[in-house]
């Protein structure tokens, strides 16, 4: 076979540099393309504000999962998720490293007194005193940097004293003679006025108040039988307003500097909505007027007090409903408190043979008051503690309710419950409003109020939260500590800050740490009808969030009350910083 030899084409030279030129012009081409589609790909990321990654973010939403970013737009989540995921679908203004953190809702306090707490900074501070003794002292470095007018303190507990006694003003009348003082127990259902102060408001011996108790001193020369008698200055419930209501007004520039101190507070402690349970139409006219003048950001969902124009104000307004306000509630008193033995009970006070508490106002007040509130579709929030105190409001409240409803009226504290009623809120659709720090302030006594029986109904929050499915929790600052941390750690460990008792105070109704973390969020929010706004991080929801260093999920028991906040941010504006 011959060989084949293949001998090489002819170069055309015109034909190579032609082939060239294609060449080049499709890689111009393919680089404009690219461009183009990178151009393309920009133009499809969503502009947004801010991302926040590295963390881990509890959203509480209905599965409780979590996410490690967030994405935030015009004071709102837009989306939740993986932060590469994240980065590629928004082109965000900032960003925020968490550095590994813990993520929840901005904390919910779904009873409270803010306006009532940023007042009591004025007053000396007499929470923690162990002795009456020790009160005086307080009272009278206070005295040395405010001198004149009314000499004003909130915070003790005969209860933390030895002996347990109340005290009289003997001795504040010899400190301070001629000076009106009136200072209020920790829960606010009592007080001890001066006798300058008692007589400001027109109050003798022998005086009688309902729903509250006008306190005397033995004869102070002879017997009992024949002796004059005297005021001892202990006022309990109704009585306390007689000698509260002489008091002079705070400025409104003291009110301003007041209010923003405990917002700054709050926001401290993460708390970025406030249930303020009981102000006047003239207070939410104050917060309406500092939060349009920008004085006041936190968000506040307020309850009127009980009084005439609370509810002329209700049928001529309606709900009122801003981005940080809304008054759609009014809130009563049933009865008193268990510490002062004010609270209405069913039976005697083991304690106190004989006594039963009594009830603020007539049940036909609370029924009246319940038609127009119904009318209205407004909230009805009443606080009752006592087993009487709770089955009076209750049945009230059936009355009107009839059954299974939306309305969400509120028991606030729903403290002690007759086994026979629990099954009323569950009927009715009531709604239990508790503060777990109650339970693990009251149980060095609680016993000894109740009795070894009836004290097994009392802070019972899984049998409460068993009713409806859902339980909202709140401090009741400043009748207890702010702390929102606190509120966590006595509802799931159910002990106070030195870890008494060892094993938890009627651990059967301690809540697990998610329904703890639930009912400072969601179900606070839904207290307030405000579960689509809040209380989840949540695409559509507020950017309401806290950044902790801690997971209060995970962390141990024993670590929880050392929480500390790092960044508090309120409609996606950072409101607090840890320096």
């Amino acid at each position: 076979m011959m060989p084949v030899f293949f001998s090489p084409i002819p170069l055309d030279p015109n034909r190579y540099f032609c082939n060239m030129n294609r060449v080049l012009h499709l890689l111009r081409l393919l680089a404009v393309c690219s461009t183009a589609l990178s151009a393309l790909a920009c133009s499809t990321s969503k502009q947004a504000d801010l991302l926040v990654f590295n963390a881990t973010i509890y959203t509480v939403d209905s599965a409780f999962s979590t996410a490690e970013a967030m994405v935030v737009n015009d004071g709102r989540i837009i989306a939740t998720g993986n932060a590469a995921d994240l980065r590629g679908r928004y082109e965000t203004k900032e960003t925020l490293d968490a550095g590994g953190r813990f993520i929840y809702p901005g904390f919910i306090d779904a009873h409270a007194h803010f306006m009532g707490y940023a007042d009591g900074l004025r007053n000396a501070d007499l929470t923690g005193t162990g002795s009456w003794d020790e009160i005086l002292e307080r009272l009278e470095l206070f005295a040395k940097d405010h001198p004149d007018g009314w000499l004003l303190g909130r915070g003790w507990d005969q209860n933390d004293w030895p002996g347990k006694q109340f005290p009289d003003n003997k001795k504040l009348n010899e400190l301070f003679p001629g000076r009106p003082i009136l200072l209020t127990r920790v829960d606010g259902h009592a007080a001890i006025a001066s006798q300058a102060a008692l007589d400001l408001a027109g109050l003798r011996a022998g005086d009688r108040i309902a729903g509250g108790e006008i306190n005397i001193l033995e004869p102070m020369i002879g017997s009992a039988e024949t002796g004059p008698k005297t005021l001892s200055g202990l006022l309990v419930d109704n009585a306390v307003r007689l000698v509260s209501s002489k008091m002079p007004a705070a400025s409104r520039e003291e009110m301003k500097k007041s209010v923003s101190i405990a917002e700054k507070n709050c926001f401290a402690m993460g708390l970025t909505t406030i249930d303020d349970c009981g102000l006047t139409v003239d207070a939410v006219n104050g917060i309406t007027e500092m939060q349009q003048a920008g004085l006041l950001k936190m968000r506040l969902y307020v309850m009127l007090s009980d009084d005439p124009r609370s509810l002329d104000y209700m049928e001529k307004n309606g709900i009122l409903e801003t981005e940080r306000l809304t008054v759609r509630g009014i809130k009563l008193y049933g009865d008193g408190a268990l510490g002062s033995r004010g609270a209405s009970l069913l039976a005697p006070y083991s304690d106190k043979p004989g006594y039963l508490g009594f009830l603020l106002s007539q049940p036909a007040h609370f029924d009246s008051a319940a038609a127009r509130i119904y009318a209205k579709g407004y909230q009805m929030c009443t606080h009752a503690i006592g087993d009487s105190g709770n089955r009076t409001i209750l049945k009230i409240y059936a009355s009107h309710l009839k059954g299974k409803n939306d309305l969400r009226w509120r028991i606030e504290h729903a403290q002690v419950i007759n086994p026979a009623d629990f099954d009323l809120f569950g009927q009715n659709s009531i709604v239990p409003s508790v503060q777990p720090t109650h339970a693990t302030s009251d149980m060095y006594w609680a016993e000894t109020r109740l009795g070894g029986e009836r004290v097994k109904g009392a802070y019972a929050y899984q049998q409460l939260l068993k009713q409806n499915g859902w339980l909202p929790l709140g401090t009741d600052f400043p009748v207890e500590d702010i702390s929102p941390f606190r509120t966590f750690y006595a509802a799931v460990a159910r002990k106070d800050g030195s870890g008494y008792p060892t094993g938890g105070y009627q651990v059967e109704n301690a809540l697990t740490r998610e329904q703890a973390i639930r009912g400072m969020t969601i179900w606070a929010a839904r207290a307030n009808f405000e579960e689509t706004k809040k209380g989840s991080l949540e695409s559509g929801k507020y950017a309401d969030f806290v950044i902790l260093d801690k997971d209060l999920m995970k962390s141990p028991e024993a670590s929880l009350l050392e929480t500390t906040v790092w960044m508090t941010w309120l409609n996606g504006e950072k409101v607090f910083e840890k320096k």
